[in-house]
């Protein structure tokens, strides 16, 4: 009866940071420049790859489809967190609170797959590379590219559609800087069964299938690369892959420590500084991975400008 006769929240409040005023205004600067730095890495990542030719190749398709992705994804967050920076009233519309969590999931399952196919090309590459040509064909990356935004898709509607099975009368503080749908699941006063199976099936049957496509490419890589007689072919081999193994280890790094930790192995302040690293720090860093520690991107670069 209580359940019925309760009022459902139209609106959530986000804690944010610290109310300090000045504290406020530095990480509104600090979080800016991210962004600014986020937004033009990605743009002219993918910019760089549709304009170079030597460019045009499976891992750079892939990589071009990765910026894209992390561009979205930050979006979605960034700027209402800047927002909340400048705002007395920290809040956000239920309306908008269920579509950052479809948005978020959406391309955050989607780049969990594009790293797995990307780690799967440079297994090709490395442990077969007289058939790469073959099983990389441009149908091949395209299905594989498709595949990756329709698991995203699939895991977004899936998280939409347990939130929208909830009922919120009570608290309507999330303890983050966005709509996450565990918080939101934790604020719930309505059963939430439904909403915590699509979250465990998702993980179990999507992060867990795409984290082990990446393990073992790479287990396959290392034992090829260790097998490479000379120094020079090591060093090679090696770096063909540096920088996707470098942008694997940040993501799963981050995520894991979000959502699979205990729940009382760290603060709340730990966890909204993990989100931070996880939803703002990483998009930005991807770009800069790519074009500080690959040659051809540089060399590409350099041809363009001149």
């Amino acid at each position: 009866m209580a359940e019925s006769n309760c009022t459902q929240v139209t609106e959530f409040s986000l804690t944010g940071f610290t109310e300090d005023p000045v504290t406020q205004v530095t990480l509104f600067l600090m979080f800016l420049l991210t962004y600014l730095v986020t937004i033009l890495g990605n743009l002219g990542v993918i910019v760089l790859i549709r304009a170079s030719p030597q460019l045009h190749s499976p891992m750079y398709y892939f990589l071009g489809n990765l910026a894209l992705v992390d561009l979205c994804s930050s979006t979605v967050i960034t700027p209402k967190m800047l927002v909340d920076f400048v705002s007395e009233k920290k809040g956000i519309a239920y309306a908008g609170c269920v579509a950052q969590v479809f948005i978020f999931d959406l391309f955050g399952m989607t780049e969990c797959f594009l790293l797995a196919v990307m780690a799967y090309d440079r297994y090709v590459a490395i442990c077969h590379p007289l058939v790469y040509p073959l099983v990389m064909s441009p149908k091949c990356c395209f299905q594989l590219v498709t595949g990756s935004y329709l698991v995203g898709l699939t895991n977004g509607m899936g998280q939409t559609i347990g939130m929208s099975s909830l009922t919120f009368c009570g608290s309507s503080v999330i303890d983050l800087f966005f709509c996450d749908i565990s918080p939101l699941i934790s604020l719930s006063t309505s059963d939430t069964t439904l909403s915590h199976v699509i979250l465990r099936t998702s993980a179990s049957l999507f992060g867990v299938s795409s984290s082990l496509v990446v393990l073992v490419s790479y287990v396959a890589i290392i034992s090829a690369i260790l097998s490479i007689s000379s120094a020079e072919g090591k060093r090679k081999a090696f770096s063909t892959c540096a920088s996707h193994l470098t942008t694997v280890s940040i993501f799963y790094g981050t995520s894991c420590f979000m959502y699979l930790k205990p729940s009382s192995d760290s603060s709340r302040e730990e966890d909204r500084w993990a989100a931070v690293l996880y939803t703002v720090v990483t998009p930005m860093l991807n770009p800069l991975i790519y074009s500080l520690r690959n040659k051809e991107v540089k060399e590409s670069l350099k041809r363009l400008t001149k």
